[in-house]
């Protein structure tokens, strides 16, 4: 018979630990008061009896309401990178509203921190209870956390990592792992020159999240001792004209580059310059399962996209800040995504 879990209730665990319910409610509820033995002792009963309380009945008699803010890029022309955690982000939203949590977004321009700090400067005032971000401006971001780490807001980073942060959780990608994997794929179709070229194109190229990337990247090449020359080319104003511009002055420079690793998603426009140029010769490897780049892959411009789940990583990301601020439940301080590698092959079956 299956268990009842209102027999395995608040007056059974008090029964066993010896202590008086108003003491469990206090343990459940992580409420001052209670030593740190008995504290262990009731803990340990509730792990035994696979105690869940009624979360749902608790929070809607207690008629609180937990705000939380999503601080996210805006999806734009040049990427809908963006639309994926935003996918994930509404699915956990929609399981959790009903517990008297409420999610508001704040988006802000890839191009342009002001914006960032707009919006994150909106989301200290407002006096939310916890913060899902992603980081893609470092030193910003940096003064941001420390807001909320002031205002004891705890904040979960997803897609990318700023170290020594105190986050409650990190969701992405290994990007060191990541770069490494880039690597090995981009040497499948080298020959005798040997030359590869790393393509940054974002406002933030010297950001910790692409140093880790590239420097996986290049730790791939040492440790397998292959002579290849590594071409850094930095493309810091996004937009297709200015892709073209730099793209078309690296390749001038390195006319025997065999192989381009970009390290985000905006591999498509460098797949539509080697398109525009008849390139076929070179092979090109990046990030993201997008319209775009799915367009290039079919077209075998694009050899592989990896991929990090960003669906997942929103959903992951709003759960993780649900668990701590409603259940008061531990959760992982890294949550690393799978590197998936996506191919012409395979990408009709693949799910983001």
């Amino acid at each position: 018979m299956e268990k009842e879990n209102t027999y395995y209730g608040v007056k059974e665990i008090a029964r066993r630990a010896n202590v008086s319910i108003a003491t469990v409610d206090r343990v459940l509820h992580n409420r001052s008061g209670v030593s740190e033995k008995t504290k262990k002792k009731i803990n340990d009963i509730i792990k035994e009896l696979d105690y869940q309380p009624n979360i749902l009945a608790s929070r809607l008699a207690s008629k609180k309401i937990i705000s939380l803010a999503v601080l996210i890029p805006r999806v734009s022309e040049e990427t809908d990178f963006w639309e994926a955690p935003m996918k994930g982000i509404s699915r956990a939203d929609s399981e959790i509203k009903k517990y008297g949590v409420q999610v508001a977004t704040f988006y802000f321009d890839l191009n342009d921190p002001a914006t960032f700090n707009e919006q994150a400067a909106a989301i200290l005032d407002a006096g939310f209870k916890g913060v899902l971000l992603a980081p893609s401006f470092i030193e910003e971001s940096r003064k941001f956390v420390r807001a909320c780490r002031e205002k004891k807001i705890p904040f979960v980073f997803i897609d990318s990592d700023v170290p020594n942060e105190d986050n409650l959780c990190y969701i992405g990608p290994h990007l060191f792992q990541s770069g490494y994997v880039g690597a090995k794929l981009s040497t499948y179709r080298l020959k005798e020159k040997h030359k590869v070229a790393v393509v940054n194109i974002s406002k933030e190229t010297d950001s910790y999240n692409y140093l880790q990337i590239e420097e996986g990247f290049r730790s791939y090449f040492k440790d397998h001792n292959l002579p290849i020359e590594i071409i850094r080319i930095d493309i810091k104003d996004t937009d297709s004209l200015s892709v073209t511009r730099d793209l078309t002055r690296a390749l001038h420079q390195h006319d025997d580059i065999e192989a381009i690793f970009v390290t985000n998603s905006r591999v498509f426009s460098v797949a539509a310059f080697l398109e525009k140029n008849k390139r076929s010769d070179i092979s090109l490897i990046g990030y993201d399962y997008l319209k775009e780049n799915i367009a290039y892959l079919n077209k075998e411009l694009i050899d592989f996209l990896i991929c990090h789940k960003p669906e997942e990583q929103g959903y992951r990301g709003l759960m993780a800040l649900y668990q701590t601020l409603v259940l008061g439940a531990p959760v992982e301080k890294t949550h690393f995504m799978p590197i998936d590698i996506v191919t012409k092959e395979n990408q009709a079956f693949y799910q983001n």
